[in-house]
C-alpha cells in the first residue's frame, strides 16, 4: 500500500507533470515497471518526463521526501539496473533531441534517441556512433553510456568513456549542470561551494596512493563496469572532466543524464569478414591473441587513423555453433561420425579500411598471423556485403537461438567477464569446464573475444531452492575464477546492476571501494538515487526478486504459441506503433503473463479482473496487430497474432458480435451497397456544412456516442458501374480490386480526378496489360477485417472463397493477380500458395517498369512505407520505384505504422494521431504538397494527419511515364 510520502510526493507531482504521464495503477506499473532482465520490482509511480526541467523538479521533490528515484531510457539492461520499487523515471520517446556539430566530428544527444538511429544520423558524412552494443538497435543512448555498454568493434577505445565530452546532468537534489558551459559551473560552484573541492580531495587521496592508481589502471585495461567507474580520477585533472565521466557506467546512481555531447567516430566505408574455424578453444583463443598483437599501422588520411586492422573477432564455442545450426558446424559433425564435436569453435574476424589496398595489406596480415595456427577449413575473407552479413546473422543469431529453446518457463540469462588478453586461452577452458560442472549442459560460450570479453548463456529455473542454490554456486565459482585466478572483470559491458553489487568490493578492493563509497555519497547524500545498484548491503541480493516467466496458455499449433519464447529483451518495442502511448508489445506479454500466473495459481482473483480489464483499452483496443513487432524481435515472435487470439477468446460463436461478423461475411456485397450512400450523405454534408463545421459536429459525436470519426480525408462512394472494362492487350492480368477500393472513391478536395481503380486500368493497359476481373468480386474479400477482429475461421472462410475465383480467373495461375491493397495482399500471400499474388508497387516493378519510359518530375513527393510492404519486403522496391518518378523522395523519420489498422482511424483515431505525431512538421520543413503510398485507409490517415493528400503510388507512376516505344525494348 503507498504510505503519506509517496501521496504526498504524487499531489504535488501532479501540478508539474501532466496526470497522462504519471501511472500509478496495477496494470501500468507492471508493465513500465518491467525491462529486459531476470529480476522484477513494481514501482509505487511511473512518471514519463518530457525535459530536463521536470526531472530537476521531480529530484527536487523527492529529495524533500526522501523517497527513492530510478531512471530508465528503453528498458533493455540485464543486470537489474533499471528497476525500481519506488518512483521510476522514464527518459525515452519525449528525449529524441540531437545537434550535429559543424566538423561532424561530434554530436550531441538527448538519452532517449536509439543508437541505430545515431548512426542513420550521421552516416550521410561518413561518421559513426562509436559503442556499438548488440542491442543499438534498441537501446537508448542514455543507457548505452550510463552503462557503458560497448559492443563488437568498439572495446575500450571507442566506448562512451573514450568518446565523451560533455554533459548536462540533473543532480540528486535537482539542481543541473552543463559540464561544457561556464556559467553552469560558476553556479554550481556558488550553490554548491563544497562539491568541487571535496571531488578534487578524492582525486588527490587517490593520485597520493600509487598502488591504487596502478590497479586502475590495470582494471580499466580491459573492459570493466563492474562498480563506479574511478578512472576519471587517473585520467583527468579538470574535475568537471571527471564530472562528465563519472556518470559513464553510474547506472543513475549519481545523477540523471539529459544530454551527452560526444565524439563521433570515421565509418570506414571498406569491410572483409572471415569465420575461421578451429578445432580446439585453446587454439581458437591463442589465434585471437596474436590478431589482437597487429599493429600495422596506417595514417591514410585526416580522421582515419587505423591503428589495428583487426576491428572485431566474435567468438562462438562449439554449443553456439550447434544452436544456430551452423554448416561447417554440421560438417564436422558428420565428418566425425556424430561424436563429440567440444572442441569445434568459431572466430568471426572482420578488418575494415579506408581504400581497397588499405583493406587488402589489412587481410593480407591477418592472413599471415593465422598460417601459425591450424584451421579447420582454409582462411577466406570476402568484401562482398551478402556473404559477410550471412556471417554476423549467424553471431546475431546465437542469443534468440539459445533462449527459444530454453526449456518452457526456465529465464535465458547472459552473464559477461572479461580476461586480460594473455589470459584468454585457459580462461576459456576453465570457463568452459565450469559451466559443465555445474550441470549447465546447454550454456554456450561466445562474445568479444578480441577485448577478452565472453557472455555466457545459461537458461535458468529459479522455481526452487535447488535451482537458485545452483545459480548461486555456479556465480561464487565465477568470482573465484575471474577475480581471484585471473584478475579480469566480473562484468565487462552488462552493468553491475544488482546482479553484481555484492561483489564490486570482492574485486576492487577494500581502497578502490571506499573510494565508490566516498563518490556515491558526494554526489547523492541520502541514497535516493537508484539504491540497491552498485551499492547493496545485502550479500543476497542477486538471488531475490526473481522475474516469473509463466507460460500462457496457448495452442501449440499456431504460431501464437511462440509467445512463450519471449525474453523480454524490448527488441520490438522499436516497431510497436502504441509503444509509449498506451502499452509496447513486450508490455503486452508481461501482462498477459500475469495474468495467466495469477490465474493458475488461484490468488487474487481480484486483480486478475482489475487487470483484465485495464488491458482491454490499453492492450487490445490500441494494439494496431501490424506484426512490425516481429521484424524485429530476435525469435520474430508477432504480438499482433496474440491480439487476435484475445480478441478471439472474448467474441464466442454464440455471440452477437460474432453473428454480426458472419452475416457481414454471407452478405459482403450487401454491406458494401448499405455503406456507399452513408459515404454521399457524408460528402454531401461535406459540402454544404464545410469541413470546419463537419469535423467539430462528428468529433463531438464520436467523444459522445462513440460513433467513428470521420474526417476531412473521407471519401465519397464508388459504385459498381464506375469499374471501367479492360481492352485487349497483348497480356493479362488478374485485378482484384480491394474491398475498400471497390467502395471508397475519391475525397472532396482530391487532386486526382480518376478513382482508384480507374487509374489501375488506365497504368496497366499502357504497360500492355488486359484486365480481368475475378467473378462475383462484389461479395469477395481477403479475410483480414475478420481476422483482425479475432474471427479467424471466418477470415478463412472468405480467404478460401476468393482463392478459388483468382484460380479460375487466372486460368490456374497462368496469369499474375494484383490487388491494390498492400495489407490485403500481404494476409493473401500468407494464405494462398499456388498463384502469383502482387500488391502495386511490386507488380509495376517487375511487369511494367521496363515496359514504361519514365520521366522524374522535380516536386518533391513524401512516401508512406505500409507494415504490410516492410514485412513483405517490398520497401526498398517503393523508394527504388519513387526514385524514378521524383528527384526529391521524403521518407518521414521516425514514421513506421500509420496505425489505421483498418478501422482504427476511424474507432481509435488518437492511436493514428500519436503514430503520426512527427510527420507533419517534417513535410512543412520539407515543403511538399503530395504524399503516396499503396494502402487506401492508411492515406486517408496520412492525409488527416500531414495536411497534405495521400494517394496510391500508382498515380504517381502513372503520371510520371508513358509507353516505351517497342523498338526500344530489348
Amino acid at each position: 500500500m503507498i504510505n503519506n510520502q509517496y501521496i504526498e510526493f504524487l499531489r504535488e507531482a501532479k501540478l508539474l507533470i501532466p496526470q497522462n504521464r504519471i501511472y500509478t495503477d496495477e496494470l501500468r506499473r507492471l508493465a513500465w515497471g518491467t525491462d529486459a532482465g531476470f529480476y522484477r520490482m513494481i514501482p509505487q509511480i511511473i512518471i514519463r518526463s518530457a525535459n530536463e526541467e521536470e526531472v530537476s523538479q521531480l529530484l527536487s521533490l523527492a529529495n524533500k521526501y526522501k523517497l527513492p528515484v530510478t531512471f530508465r531510457a528503453a528498458g533493455t539492461s540485464l543486470s537489474g539496473q533499471a528497476i525500481s520499487d519506488s518512483i521510476l523515471i522514464i527518459a525515452g520517446k519525449h528525449w529524441e533531441e540531437y545537434h550535429i556539430a559543424e566538423d561532424r566530428l561530434s554530436v550531441s544527444l538527448q538519452p532517449g534517441i536509439i543508437g541505430e538511429k545515431v548512426n542513420e544520423i550521421l552516416a550521410p558524412f561518413g561518421r559513426k556512433f562509436a559503442p556499438d552494443p548488440a542491442s543499438i538497435k534498441s537501446a537508448m543512448v542514455g543507457g548505452i553510456v550510463i552503462n557503458n555498454a560497448s559492443g563488437m568493434s568498439c572495446g575500450t577505445k571507442g566506448n562512451s568513456d573514450k568518446m565523451l565530452l560533455s554533459a548536462k546532468l540533473v543532480f540528486a537534489d535537482g539542481s543541473m549542470l552543463n559540464t561544457a558551459d561556464v556559467n553552469s559551473r560558476k553556479r554550481l560552484e556558488t550553490n554548491h561551494p563544497s562539491f568541487i573541492p571535496q571531488l578534487i580531495a578524492i582525486r588527490d587521496k587517490i593520485r597520493a596512493n600509487k598502488k591504487l592508481c596502478d590497479r586502475i589502471k590495470y582494471k580499466y585495461a580491459i573492459k570493466n563496469v563492474t562498480g563506479l567507474n574511478i578512472l576519471p580520477f587517473v585520467r583527468f585533472n579538470d574535475p568537471y572532466d571527471i564530472i562528465t565521466h563519472l556518470m559513464v557506467g553510474s547506472e543513475g546512481t549519481l545523477a540523471f543524464l539529459s544530454e551527452v555531447t560526444m565524439r563521433t567516430e570515421y565509418d570506414y566505408p571498406f569491410k572483409a569478414s572471415a569465420m575461421l574455424y578451429f578445432k580446439t578453444i585453446k587454439e581458437a583463443c591463442k589465434a585471437v591473441v596474436d590478431m589482437k598483437g597487429i599493429t600495422d599501422i596506417q595514417d591514410t588520411q585526416e580522421g582515419t587513423f587505423n591503428p589495428f586492422p583487426v576491428k572485431a573477432a566474435e567468438l562462438l564455442d562449439w554449443k553456439s555453433l550447434a544452436s544456430v545450426s551452423d554448416p561447417i558446424y554440421l560438417e564436422y559433425k558428420k565428418d566425425n561420425d556424430n561424436k563429440t564435436t567440444e572442441g569445434l569453435t568459431a572466430i568471426l574476424t572482420e578488418t575494415r579500411a579506408s581504400s581497397v589496398e588499405e583493406l587488402q595489406r589489412n587481410i593480407s596480415a591477418i592472413q599471415k598471423v593465422l598460417q601459425n595456427h591450424e584451421t579447420y577449413i582454409p582462411v577466406h575473407f570476402t568484401d562482398k556485403p551478402e556473404e559477410y552479413s550471412k556471417f554476423w546473422a549467424i553471431r546475431s543469431g546465437i542469443f534468440p537461438a539459445v533462449g527459444g529453446t530454453r526449456k518452457p518457463g526456465t529465464t535465458c540469462l547472459i552473464e559477461d567477464v572479461a580476461f586480460h588478453i594473455e589470459d584468454l586461452p585457459n580462461a576459456t577452458a576453465d570457463l568452459q569446464q565450469l559451466l559443465t560442472r555445474h550441470g549447465y549442459d546447454d550454456a554456450c560460450i561466445y562474445g568479444h573475444s578480441l577485448e577478452g570479453n565472453y557472455h555466457f548463456i545459461i537458461n535458468q529455473s529459479f522455481e526452487s531452492e535447488d535451482e537458485v542454490n545452483r545459480y548461486e554456486k555456479l556465480m561464487s565459482e565465477v568470482k573465484t575464477l575471474v577475480v581471484d585466478k585471473y584478475d579480469g572483470s566480473l562484468k565487462a559491458e552488462h552493468g553491475t546492476g544488482r546482479n553484481m553489487a555484492p561483489f564490486v568490493r570482492y574485486e576492487w578492493g577494500d581502497d578502490a571501494f571506499e573510494i565508490m563509497k566516498e563518490v556515491k555519497h558526494l554526489f547523492d547524500p541520502n541514497n535516493l538515487l537508484n539504491p540497491g545498484v552498485i551499492f547493496n548491503d545485502d550479500p543476497k541480493c542477486y538471488v531475490k526478486n526473481f522475474k516469473p516467466l509463466p507460460l500462457i496458455p496457448l495452442p501449440q499449433d499456431n504460431p501464437v504459441s511462440k509467445v512463450n519464447r519471449c525474453i523480454e529483451c524490448g527488441f520490438c518495442e522499436v516497431n510497436c506503433v502504441s509503444c509509449g502511448f498506451t502499452l509496447s508489445s513486450r508490455q503486452r506479454i508481461v501482462i498477459q503473463r500475469e495474468i495467466s500466473r495469477l490465474k493458475q495459481s488461484g490468488e487474487n482473483p481480484d486483480r486478475v479482473t482489475l487487470l483484465e480489464k485495464q488491458f482491454d483499452y490499453s492492450g487490445n483496443q490500441t494494439c494496431a496487430g501490424d506484426g512490425l513487432c516481429s521484424m524485429s524481435c530476435p525469435m520474430g515472435i508477432n504480438v499482433g497474432d496474440l491480439t487476435h487470439l484475445i480478441r478471439e477468446q472474448h467474441l464466442p460463436k454464440n455471440s452477437f458480435g460474432y453473428k454480426i461478423g458472419n452475416y457481414f461475411g454471407v452478405h459482403l456485397s450487401e454491406i458494401k451497397g448499405a455503406l456507399r450512400p452513408i459515404l454521399s450523405l457524408a460528402n454531401f454534408g461535406h459540402t454544404v456544412i464545410g469541413t470546419k463545421t463537419m469535423t467539430d459536429i462528428t468529433k463531438g459525436m464520436h467523444h459522445l456516442i462513440g460513433i467513428p470519426l470521420w474526417t476531412s480525408a473521407m471519401p465519397k462512394a464508388y459504385y459498381k458501374k464506375e469499374i471501367p472494362v479492360s481492352k485487349t492487350e497483348p497480356n493479362k492480368v488478374v485485378y482484384f480490386p480491394s474491398c475498400i477500393n471497390q467502395t471508397m472513391g475519391l475525397a472532396k478536395n482530391s487532386p486526382v480526378k480518376e478513382p482508384l481503380i480507374n487509374k489501375m486500368v488506365t497504368l496497366l493497359e499502357k504497360g500492355g496489360y488486359e484486365v480481368v476481373y475475378p467473378k462475383g468480386m462484389q461479395n469477395l474479400c481477403c479475410g483480414t477485417i475478420w481476422e483482425s477482429k479475432g474471427m479467424p475461421d471466418i477470415a478463412d472462410r472468405k480467404t478460401k472463397e476468393l482463392e478459388d475465383a483468382l484460380w479460375t480467373a487466372s486460368e490456374h495461375g497462368k496469369y499474375p493477380i494484383l490487388c491494390d491493397q498492400s495489407p490485403c495482399l500481404h494476409r493473401m500471400r500468407k494464405k494462398i500458395t499456388k498463384m502469383k499474388l502482387y500488391e502495386p508497387v511490386e507488380f509495376i516493378y517487375v511487369y511494367l517498369k521496363d515496359k514504361l519510359e519514365f520521366t522524374q518530375t522535380n516536386r518533391p513527393v513524401a512516401i508512406h512505407i505500409t507494415c504490410s510492404t516492410r514485412e513483405m519486403g517490398l520497401a526498398d522496391m517503393l523508394i527504388n520505384l519513387a526514385k524514378l518518378c521524383s528527384t526529391k523522395v521524403l521518407i518521414p523519420e521516425g514514421v513506421g505504422c500509420c496505425a489505421f489498422a483498418g478501422d482504427k482511424g476511424f474507432t481509435h483515431p488518437e492511436l493514428n494521431a500519436y503514430a503520426l505525431r512527427k510527420l507533419r512538421p517534417q513535410i512543412e520543413k520539407e515543403k511538399i504538397k503530395i504524399g503516396y503510398s499503396n494502402s487506401r485507409t492508411c492515406e486517408i490517415g496520412l492525409t488527416t494527419h500531414s495536411g497534405i493528400p495521400y494517394i496510391s503510388i500508382a498515380y504517381l507512376v502513372d503520371e510520371c511515364t508513358k509507353t516505351k516505344n517497342k523498338n526500344n525494348i530489348s
